[in-house]
């Protein structure tokens, strides 16, 4: 599946002082953190953009904020000055309203608990479930490592066998999801950002099973682009 590459070419600041009034506020705690910078971001095409920042110093409770055009995801990043880029940066789903992270400064992006998102709990529902079958992958893609150079081509051709089909189900899977929630803006996101190389017309069947406030949304716009660009 196409995952998300973080490749940016810049990370620009958004200025708060504009004309438009934020509608997102994400707020919480990064216990144990004592000193440290906290970006809110999401991208804009292949560029990271961060909306809102504040340092820690002393307390790791926060409280950013921005506009949101509609639900999309936005990553809430931690800079500790510790020159460890690793697990520095949770990823969320984010929608008008107040939504609450509350995390281990060590642990940043594996302990997190968001709340206040309900797209964000179908994403966690969503991943769930798909993590079994990567994690199968990983298993099969290990075995085939492992295989001398000499082994038999039977045993070869079972594994590729085995490995495409557990893509298949997960392709399955996920068009499924998107199928049966075409009410939350889940089913847009993961048609045009985790399937976008899917059969076209399950592509099409989820785009034309979106409610009109769901389809105008980012990811609903998307998902039109994609199936114009097929055309």
């Amino acid at each position: 599946m196409k995952k998300l590459a973080y490749i940016f070419i810049a990370v620009f600041f958004v200025s708060c002082g504009s004309d438009t009034e934020a509608n997102l506020v994400v707020n919480g705690k990064v216990r144990g953190l004592k000193k440290g910078t906290l970006y809110l971001q999401h991208l804009i095409d292949t560029t990271l953009v961060t909306v809102d920042s504040l340092e820690i110093d002393g307390e790791g409770t926060f409280s950013l904020s921005a506009e949101l055009e509609s639900p999309e995801i936005y990553y809430l990043y931690l800079n500790k000055k510790d020159n460890n880029v690793i697990n520095d940066r949770i990823t969320f789903f984010a929608e008008p309203g107040t939504i609450t992270i509350n995390t281990d400064w060590n642990t940043f992006d594996t302990t997190a608990e968001i709340k206040g998102s309900p797209t964000h709990e179908k994403l966690e529902e969503y991943q769930k479930a798909l993590s079994n079958l990567n994690l199968r992958n990983m298993e099969i893609m290990l075995k085939a490592s492992q295989l001398q150079a000499n082994a038999d081509q039977n045993t070869i051709d079972s594994l590729e066998r085995v490995g495409t089909r557990n893509t298949q189900r997960a392709y399955a899977y996920s068009i499924n999801y998107a199928l049966n929630n075409t009410d939350s803006y889940i089913a847009p996101y993961i048609a045009a950002k985790e399937i976008p190389d899917a059969n076209i017309k399950y592509l099409d069947s989820i785009y034309r099973s979106l409610p009109p406030e769901v389809a105008n949304s980012k990811y609903g716009k998307d998902l039109k682009q994609l199936l114009e660009s097929d055309q």
